[in-house]
């Protein structure tokens, strides 16, 4: 199954079988659990209920401590639904980076580092202005168009809330996938802070590296 949660541990670098030395991203991915199965007949549709850590029964709600006991399986802290990239897995299947190989291509979402309110030059890339004796702007936005509008024109880069946003990097190789540890390195870097839960997925682009 090409579908699994995790967390980032952190980023590092390894060494290539070509002898490169390439930047990855560490994911403690897995083991998860199959909590429920959808089918077209019953549910309208086909997927699979992944489940990934395990939580303490009185932080639950009746809700979903009744589900978790209906399919038979022990409650998990988080439940991410996937509609592609399964096969034939029965509930309580156990799910582990074993599904995935170096040279695969994978879709890593996640929440983004929030940076709170920021100004168009970390949030947007602007230059600045002039930094010399004299100039008036160095760090603010420049002209807001039009004024005679009345109106900031929608879609104007402008300061604001920055961060805290679902991201999804697409296309990403697979590094090594470390079974013994349930270990996932991914090339480049991926969204989110330390420890944030990521979902990795099958590519929608490509499904092995470029050779």
């Amino acid at each position: 199954m090409k579908n699994i949660l995790g967390r980032k541990v952190g980023m590092t670098s390894v060494f290539t079988p070509d002898g490169r030395s390439v930047p990855v991203t560490v994911i403690a991915a897995g083991p998860c659990t199959v909590v429920e199965r959808r089918t077209k007949e019953q549910h309208g549709y086909d997927a699979v209920a992944l489940g990934f850590e395990s939580v303490k029964k009185n932080r639950l709600t009746r809700a979903l401590t009744g589900h978790f006991k209906k399919q038979g399986v022990e409650p998990a802290r988080f439940v991410r639904e996937f509609r592609t990239g399964f096969g034939d897995e029965t509930v309580g299947a156990s799910i582990t980076v074993a599904g995935f190989e170096a040279g695969d291509r994978v879709d890593v979402v996640g929440i983004s580092k929030g940076h709170g309110f920021s100004g168009g030059i970390k949030r947007h890339n602007f230059s600045g202005g002039g930094a010399s004796h004299g100039s008036m702007i160095h760090r603010q936005p420049a002209s807001n168009g039009d004024t005679n509008a009345g109106r900031t024109t929608k879609g104007s880069r402008r300061p604001g809330h920055f961060g805290v946003d679902r991201t999804t990097l697409q296309n990403l190789e697979v590094v090594r996938a470390d079974t013994d540890r349930n270990l996932l390195l991914v090339l480049g870097s991926v969204p989110g802070g330390k420890n944030a839960l990521l979902i990795v997925t099958e590519s929608v682009k490509s499904r092995k590296a470029n050779s």
